[in-house]
């Protein structure tokens, strides 16, 4: 285990902060970049419309307020990992110059729905990408599935699929974020959780002793739903996502549930825009950083 790995496991494990997700790729990029104030007419292929979501990511992350007593780690997707930040690397510009733990977004994106539930893609590439992921100080990884009904075999194909791809990861030495995430406006999202909640321990139990995984969930209906998750001792950290709430509904929602912190995306770049001065877009992601980083507390 590298210097840094262990470095990062204590400071996940004892520090207070958030995970800024800042890992949207692909189909959800041109969302992401409208909502910056980019419109789809300002680039033309893929490589301009990264560029100008790198662009985006640069100016948060070398923002003096995007700092390591509120934001402990970054999620990346595999292109922002590939560029620089102030003529390093991302992850270690994240790591060396500011103390946020880099991890890596490895999964393709989702299979058709099935069974009231989208598995991911096959991840053919998963052994080269973490080879690679392990040339920069990446502590781990994140991989979503979506669970749109409570579907018992739905959600066991789900769990059981995430679980397999951990295992694959823990054993190149990288920390697994589990991402099972529950779609917020299902009529059943109380039913999926319990069901969902019920699959992650049974699986767990099935972890080596003294391997351990994160778990990335939907805000629960339930305050404190899931403690016993929090509280396992295969569980680093259970990080929230904001799955479409608002940033004030996401924090409202993570600060009755003790001992989850956030990793929002959308909440966490709400009001953000490329036209605002340096000043502007300063004072609008300090708050949204310290909104979030409160209610992480708890």
């Amino acid at each position: 285990m590298s210097t840094s790995y262990q470095q990062q496991l204590e400071r996940i494990k004892n520090d207070t902060g958030f995970i800024a997700a800042l890992d949207q790729s692909g189909g959800s990029t041109p969302k992401a970049l409208r909502l910056y104030g980019v419109e789809e007419s300002e680039y033309n292929n893929d490589d301009e419309m990264f560029a100008q979501v790198h662009e985006m990511r640069r100016r948060i992350m070398t923002c003096d307020c995007f700092d390591s007593g509120r934001v402990l780690g970054a999620i990346l997707f595999e292109d922002t990992m590939d560029r620089q930040v102030n003529d390093k690397p991302t992850a270690n510009y994240l790591w060396e110059d500011k103390n946020i733990v880099p991890f890596l977004k490895v999964d393709k994106g989702l299979a058709e729905q099935m069974d009231g539930v989208q598995v991911m893609k096959p991840i053919p590439t998963l052994d080269s990408l973490l080879d690679k992921a392990k040339n920069y100080p990446i502590f781990g990884t994140k991989m979503r599935s979506v669970i749109h009904t409570a579907s018992a075999s739905g959600i066991e194909k789900v769990v059981q699929q995430q679980f397999d791809v951990a295992k694959q990861i823990l054993a190149k030495g990288l920390m697994p974020i589990v991402e099972p995430e529950v779609t917020i406006n299902t009529a059943d999202k109380a039913e999926s959780e319990t069901l969902l909640k019920a699959e992650i321990l049974r699986n767990l139990e099935r972890l080596d002793d003294g391997q351990q995984i994160m778990l990335k969930l939907t805000l629960p209906e339930e305050a404190g739903f899931y403690q016993d998750l929090v509280n396992h001792p295969k569980v680093l950290k259970v990080v929230a996502l904001s799955g479409g709430y608002s940033r004030e509904e996401a924090c409202d929602k993570l600060a009755q549930n003790a001992g989850m912190i956030a990793s929002f995306s959308r909440a966490f770049t709400e009001g953000l825009s490329k036209s605002q001065s340096d000043a502007e877009f300063s004072s609008t992601i300090d708050a949204s950083i310290d909104k979030i980083y409160s209610a992480s507390k708890g």
